[in-house]
């Protein structure tokens, strides 16, 4: 210790990924060896922040604290409407109005459950868009591979695509029940994109129910096709909804917030 204030953000819940390394009972002593060392290096903190209140309950749950929340903010000005229409051509995607487009991008981690998302688009005439990479990726175009879905895989995309890829989708889904905030989810919405998402996690305050889009119960299929149907019939209304909340979502805010932080602990 320098005797300097240590403030430390969490925004990961170690455990999650201990399947990547073990399996079995030794899945189970990776989960628990790595929840042990956050604690061991959060409780070295003056002061740890987390971006959304479940991350915070989690935390203190654990036995962790004093815990502050700060959401984490986006950049309004990069992520707002665009025209999709070049984005589209480029990526062969179909034209807006002759199929609801459905997306999601970011990691391709089997903890993301991106399996049911497949499965919710599966029967339905929607175009299902995964941007993005990962270990899950194979598994799931094997899994496009045996059902009737149609799904475009368009790799990682350019930071400066995202607007257009977020423009181009009637409906962001996010079926993730580890996200301790979910930015793309914000950033889809900044660009007026209603999101659907699993109501697990800290999607339940990120997605303002029946406002800027829909929740569904975890593993409940028909439940999650249900909610994305709904979000495309009320496209209209959850978009503008979505548009008149940007500034609340800014980075500006959350600048301001963490730096009252910082204060606090000087």
């Amino acid at each position: 210790r320098t005797g300097r204030p240590l403030v430390a953000s969490y925004h990961t819940p170690a455990a999650e990924y201990a399947g990547y390394l073990a399996e079995g009972w030794l899945m189970n002593g990776v989960a628990r060896a790595g929840n042990a060392y956050e604690r061991w290096f959060l409780d070295r903190a003056d002061r740890v922040i987390a971006p959304s209140d479940t991350a915070k309950a989690e935390l203190e749950a654990r036995g962790v604290g004093p815990v502050s929340v700060v959401a984490n903010g986006i950049d309004i000005d990069r992520f707002a409407p665009t025209d999709p229409a070049a984005f589209r051509a480029r990526h062969d995607l179909p034209a807006a109005g002759e199929r609801p487009l459905v997306g999601y991008t970011g990691r391709h981690g089997f903890e993301k459950q991106l399996s049911d998302l497949v499965r919710a688009v599966d029967g339905t005439d929607a175009t299902l868009v995964f941007g993005g990479d990962g270990p899950a990726r194979k598994t799931l175009e094997a899994q496009v591979a045996g059902s009737d879905a149609d799904v475009r895989f368009l790799g990682f995309l350019d930071r400066e695509e995202l607007p257009a890829f977020y423009s181009a989708l009637d409906v962001f889904a996010f079926p993730s029940p580890v996200e301790t905030q979910g930015l793309v989810a914000l950033e889809a919405m900044a660009c007026g994109t209603p999101v659907v998402g699993v109501e697990a996690g800290a999607l339940v305050e990120t997605i303002d129910e029946n406002a800027t889009g829909y929740l569904y119960d975890p593993g409940d299929i028909q439940g999650f096709r249900a909610a994305l149907d709904r979000a495309l019939v009320e496209h209209d209304r959850l978009a503008e909804t979505c548009l008149s909340r940007r500034e609340s979502m800014g980075v500006e805010r959350a600048v301001d917030a963490l730096a009252a932080v910082y204060d606090a602990v000087l």
